[in-house]
């Protein structure tokens, strides 16, 4: 006998049935660029769409994103000052750690996500503190990410997310966190992320391009795959409550085999700057439909296994939801 599977595609109705995987806001997050550089609300010219919005202004898009049911926001600092430690980092009065208070003293009562990184914070671009040769000191930096990660529990983030692919951070931040009675703070913990090309816009974004050099000794060859679930497991023993995979679409495949091997955690993937900038550009010149086009990605993302997505796509995909 043959199956006849086109019965239940017959009619949008049915099709909506016996849908697999579903995508709603809530499972979205959207990142935020908060800037002291600009004194007012500025697009990304890489990034159509995509603004650093002053910390005066930040409860702006929140407040959007929240109205629109989007699950959390994820905060990027671009400091006024910059330095070879990253001071800015954990300042108490540091751009992130204002952001958030900005968004709790405006009533913003959605989840609050702070990446933690030294990157944008130093005047070489790089994610934690160098030799005199250059190299990623990796005890100093644990300790300068632990540090960050505290200010920014203390400004009020729900969320931490360490980002710099450093050896021992997610040990070194959950022990600090503990430590300062945070313990109730999660960790999201970028554990796979890869030394990527697709990262070009994000940096135009947030300045933070490696002044020399690149970021390959930390971050991970994008041929491998066998050694992200090592990286996953070794953070899952640091403490970690939410594994990542970064970038998103070029990394399905890891981000598959991740929720095969870690079935019990969270797992979020980063739809990152290039993926986004991409869409953008090929929409503009009429060569693929948007809409068509992201509704489609945020459904991979989820099908392979992911939980969470932060992707820049977040506003209008989540009104496109709502429309629906």
């Amino acid at each position: 006998m043959v199956e006849r599977l086109n019965r239940l595609r017959r009619t949008p109705r049915l099709r909506a049935l016996v849908r697999e995987t579903r995508v709603g806001p809530d499972d979205l997050v959207l990142p935020i660029f908060v800037t002291e550089v600009d004194d007012d609300v500025v697009e990304i010219p890489s990034m159509p769409g995509v603004h650093r919005w002053p910390v005066e202004r930040v409860a702006e898009v929140a407040a959007r994103a929240d109205g629109l049911g989007i699950g959390a926001v994820l905060l990027f600092g671009i400091p006024a000052e910059k330095d070879a430690r990253g001071s800015q980092a954990d300042a108490d009065t540091g751009v992130v750690q204002r952001g958030v208070r900005a968004l709790r003293g405006a009533g913003y009562e959605g989840v609050i996500i702070t990446d933690v990184c030294l990157c944008e914070y130093t005047e070489h671009g790089h994610c934690g503190i160098l030799d005199d040769d250059g190299a990623l000191l990796v005890g100093p930096t644990d300790e300068r990410l632990a540090a960050t990660a505290v200010s920014h529990a203390r400004a009020g983030a729900d969320i931490v997310a360490p980002s710099a692919m450093v050896d021992g951070m997610v040990f070194a931040i959950r022990d600090a966190l503990d430590g300062e009675g945070f313990d109730h703070v999660p960790v999201l913990a970028y554990s796979a992320k890869f030394a990527s090309a697709y990262y070009g816009p994000f940096r135009d974004a947030a300045g933070g391009a490696p002044r020399f050099g690149d970021r390959r000794s930390h971050q991970m060859d994008p041929a491998n795959a066998r050694e992200a679930m090592r990286e996953h497991e070794q953070d899952v023993a640091e403490g970690a409550d939410i594994l990542m995979v970064k970038p998103g679409l070029a990394y399905l495949d890891v981000v598959r085999r991740t929720r095969d091997t870690f079935p019990e955690m969270p797992l979020a993937v980063y739809n990152v700057s290039g993926e986004y900038s991409m869409v953008k550009a090929a929409a503009e010149r009429g060569w693929v439909d948007e809409r068509a086009v992201v509704m489609e990605t945020l459904t991979a993302f989820r099908r392979a296994g992911a939980d969470l997505v932060i992707t820049y796509h977040a506003l209008d995909a989540a009104l496109w939801m709502t429309e629906s």
